[in-house]
């Protein structure tokens, strides 16, 4: 393994290409070195070829099957997900897993437990987390800004055509808006407050078609007492913030998940206070590069992580909850 991580890519995802792949070449600890298709030696090539992969499989076991491969991240569909991290874990590759881990809690469990059955290291890729915005905001909860906090609202929203042919439309394939970007506000809540929710309640539009939830509005009640408010759609205007209210002001963050669509990197914060005062601060951070940089030392030298096993199966406890509330038309008790 040497000072680097040799990644391979199981399948030709966009988001791979798009993000994963130019992050690894830049990171300081890692480097990809394969990518396989699914039963297509033609596809993986032109792949390889476009994003200058050394090597490439035509099946995703062929990969797995290459001693010179230490890590694999995993972009599939959310139903292959289970699989795939414990034909890793078997093979013993850690495992970098795209969000939602998992379409159950008892799904995510099964595969952070095979992970760790097979002594190799589990996360699951919620990038944003990374970016150094959200210590930010954390340290000013923390130094009592904006007083004791009461509300989290967050939205992730961007417009889907619905009649495209795209998995996140397809419900055998773990498709739908909570699945998709509703886990990331749920677990934004629990990031920033530390808690976990003692009342989960979801509403929305399930597609009478589809089977899918195009858009859904979530409430948490928090351990501790924090409201968290939540939207997330396929057919609402592209929309990636939250909000922060406490007794004593308020903590605005517009790009907080895809700082990199926005402002090319670079997180906004903005601080209005009851006595009238507004501060913005602007943040850089690298969130793609940083996540990737942050797993490959924890395989390298075992630095904790900073997002574990347990929290994904937590997590997905959360977006379980709310989905059921959705289908039950009633809330739902944790």
């Amino acid at each position: 393994m040497g000072n680097n991580v040799r990644w391979g890519i199981l399948g030709t995802a966009g988001i791979a290409k798009k993000q994963l792949i130019p992050a690894i070449k830049r990171a300081s600890n890692a480097e990809v070195v394969a990518v396989s298709s699914r039963n297509d030696m033609e596809k993986a090539n032109c792949y390889a070829d476009e994003c200058d992969i050394p090597k490439r499989y035509a099946r995703y076991e062929d990969l797995l099957n290459d001693p010179d491969i230490d890590a694999v991240y995993i972009p599939l569909p959310n139903h292959l997900h289970l699989t795939w991290a414990k034909k890793a874990a078997e093979h013993g590759k850690h495992v970098l897993c795209e969000k939602p881990a998992a379409l159950t809690a008892a799904e995510a469990k099964e595969m952070v437990d095979a992970c760790a059955a097979h002594g190799v290291v589990f996360m699951e890729a919620f990038m944003y987390q990374f970016h150094p915005q959200h210590g930010e905001v954390k340290r000013l909860i923390d130094s009592g800004k904006i007083g004791e906090v009461r509300l989290i609202r967050s939205n992730f929203s961007f417009q889907l055509p619905l009649e495209a042919n795209n998995i996140r439309l397809n419900r055998e394939m773990g498709g739908g808006s909570l699945y998709d970007v509703g886990c990331y506000c749920i677990h934004l809540t629990r990031y920033l407050t530390g808690k976990e929710p003692v009342h989960a309640y979801g509403t929305g539009y399930l597609h009478p078609e589809l089977g899918v939830d195009t858009s859904f509005t979530g409430v948490l009640q928090m351990e501790g007492g924090v409201t968290s408010v939540f939207t997330s759609s396929f057919e609402q205007p592209a929309d990636d913030s939250y909000e922060v209210v406490g007794t004593e002001g308020t903590i605005i963050v517009p790009y907080a998940f895809r700082p990199d669509k926005h402002q090319d990197g670079t997180g906004v914060i903005i601080v209005r206070t009851s006595d009238g005062r507004e501060e913005t601060l602007s943040v850089q951070g690298d969130q793609y590069r940083l996540q990737v940089e942050h797993v490959s030392d924890a395989i390298l030298n075992g630095t904790p992580l900073l997002y574990p096993g347990e929290e994904t199966v937590n997590n997905m406890s959360v977006v379980e909850a709310c989905l059921h509330s959705l289908q039950e038309k009633h809330a739902r008790v944790k």
